[in-house]
């Protein structure tokens, strides 16, 4: 409990210290917007006692849309923790206290699910922000899940990539990328079904109790793997694209759990230009 109250205590001034820097880099459209959450989360996970290792890196300096799978909240921290990105989240997201607040300044694009009419302008503000140099992470599954497998990807929002595409005149090409994540372990052992529903956050699960759960567990373990970024194309098929990353990150996955074990610190990685298509 002590050691839960100091932790609490600690988000709390980490939250008050870079909250009025985020808000003054947003209202002035700074760069350094993209920065802070990046390392307020990184200081988040430090914090909380996530341990991060790394697979592969994440390429390319100019627009890259991400396609992960999904296993919890912590996913958010896990990842921006690594790399500055924008996150797609339903539209509800944003109307939960504090959490929805927080979501807000880390400049998340949100989308209503239920409404497919307004798949276009969704899929406009997302190629907007592609196109403004952001690295946009899309949980293509559509929801979380317990880990223990990959869902199918759903293609609708890929189309950001084209809407890029047509509205860019300086681009022939945007990166995707797959991404897994895959939890390791908890609290020094292999997160087998005894420990995953302590780590996943999915269905019906409470939140409040599921976040206590997290920041009392005192270390968890993840990997974070990244396949190959593909140089897309206006004539690529947005399915095909889905099909594909989703291949590639139930291999991550797997991979992942089979090699539970070590963890390594979190790691920067650098970024590196993609290569335009021949």
């Amino acid at each position: 409990m002590i050691r839960l109250t100091l932790l609490i205590a600690a988000l709390l001034i980490l939250t008050l210290v870079l909250l009025p820097l985020q808000l003054i880099c947003m209202a002035f459209d700074l760069r350094l917007q993209r920065t802070i959450p990046h390392l307020y989360h990184r200081a988040l996970c430090l914090l909380i006692g996530v341990r991060i290792r790394q697979v592969g890196e994440r390429r390319g300096n100019g627009p890259v849309l991400i396609l992960s799978n999904h296993v919890s909240w912590l996913d958010i921290c896990v990842i921006s923790a690594l790399t500055p990105v924008v996150f797609i989240a339903k539209s509800e997201v944003a109307r939960w206290p504090v959490f929805g607040w927080l979501s807000k300044l880390q400049r998340t694009i949100f989308i209503d699910r239920q409404a497919r009419h307004r798949t276009g302008a969704a899929t406009k503000e997302i190629g907007d922000r592609l196109l403004d140099g952001d690295a946009v992470v899309l949980f293509a599954e559509g929801t979380s899940s317990d880990g223990t497998r990959v869902l199918p990807f759903r293609s609708a929002l890929i189309g950001a990539v084209h809407h890029a595409l047509g509205a860019s005149t300086q681009h022939t090409a945007i990166a995707v990328q797959p991404m897994s994540v895959a939890y390791t372990g908890y609290r020094g052992l292999p997160i087998g079904r005894e420990f995953r529903e302590r780590v996943a956050w999915y269905g019906d699960a409470d939140l409040m109790p599921h976040l206590l759960g997290i920041l009392s567990a005192g270390a968890i373990d993840v990997t974070i793997s990244w396949g190959d970024a593909v140089a897309t194309e206006m004539s690529a098929d947005r399915k095909q694209i889905a099909r594909d990353a989703e291949t590639a990150v139930r291999k991550m996955t797997a991979a992942a759990r089979r090699g539970a074990a070590v963890p390594g610190p979190i790691d920067q990685p650098s970024a590196q230009p993609l290569p335009e298509p021949a």
